[in-house]
């Protein structure tokens, strides 16, 4: 089951022509991922203070399909893809809503997300804590 965020397009998100500036999905996709997190009760500041690691993306793929204006109102989408020792995989779309008239969502763009545990003093590569792989599963 996918978790849902909602993000309305500002001015700041958006290039010369007012669509959605293509970075931004990153960003986009970094705040679902994030609350996705949070509503597992996996906390990443709380993660770095008391298990002593976090989570950096390692590899980013993205497809744009279709573009979000100014003032749009986006559905962003966060689910587990894999889960490994040390890195898991988000898959995650943007859709517009609200949705058409014929009840299809209109997906603007998707993309997988890999992040990797590192232990936040060295930086190196560790394995997840298996409090959080337990939350995630």
């Amino acid at each position: 089951m996918a978790f849902t965020f909602p993000i309305r397009v500002y001015w700041e998100d958006t290039d010369a022509g007012g669509i959605v500036f293509y970075a931004n999905y990153l960003k986009f996709f970094e705040r679902a991922r994030t609350e996705w997190l949070r509503n597992l009760g996996v906390e990443q500041q709380k993660l770095r203070d008391e298990a002593g690691g976090m989570f950096v993306v390692t590899q980013a793929e993205l497809n744009y399909l279709r573009p979000a204006r100014l003032d749009d109102l986006l559905e962003v989408t966060a689910v587990l893809q894999s889960a490994g020792r040390a890195s898991i995989t988000i898959a995650q779309q943007a859709f517009l809503r609200p949705v058409s008239s014929d009840g299809t969502q209109q997906l603007l763009c998707e993309g997988s997300i890999r992040i990797g545990w590192v232990d936040s003093a060295s930086m190196r590569p560790a394995r997840i804590p298996n409090s959080i792989v337990e939350k995630l599963s």
